[in-house]
């Protein structure tokens, strides 16, 4: 069944907790710059965003791959880079359209968010609740709730006002 990461940008407080567990697990540092994702912070508007990779149906990062690096992870459905074959052109993190692919600056090879074979750190860490790992069919039917509170909402307030 098919998951997802996401983030609710109401509850991100912006510690960038996220950051750091992602990198001291994957690089054994705690270094934002190691990090898969990226807390980006609007400041003008008092809003940080978590940003990371979207797992897209039709990757550009792996059309544009010249070795074959990037490659679909068929059991957490992942895109995933092979580190043995990439050759760090970033060719990938130019093709990116969410900006979610990054130069680790050890070993000068590409990194991006690989769900931590399906069990991501980040969402474990999360003090504020703002990052969760759902089936992509409970995040639907989340939506769906929600978008019908905001009508019913919506729809009374026109009552009340007619």
């Amino acid at each position: 069944m098919e998951k997802l990461l996401v983030f609710n940008v109401e509850k991100c407080t912006g510690c960038r907790t996220c950051e750091m567990v992602c990198s001291l697990s994957k690089e054994g540092i705690c270094n934002p710059v190691s990090s898969r994702r990226r807390v980006v912070q609007f400041s003008v508007v008092g809003v940080a965003v978590p940003m990371s990779c979207q797992q897209c149906e039709e990757p550009a990062c792996e059309k544009v791959c010249g070795t074959g690096a990037i490659k679909r992870d068929a059991r957490t459905g992942a895109t995933v880079i092979d580190q043995s074959m990439c050759i760090g052109c970033k060719m990938c993190m130019i093709a990116c359209p969410f900006g979610a692919i990054s130069i680790e600056p050890v070993n000068k090879k590409m990194i991006k968010c690989d769900l931590c074979e399906g069990d991501p750190e980040c969402v474990k860490f999360c003090p504020s609740g703002a990052l969760e790992y759902v089936t992509a069919d409970a995040y639907g039917l989340r939506k769906k709730a929600e978008s019908v509170e905001k009508i019913s909402k919506l729809m009374g307030a026109i009552f009340q006002q007619a």
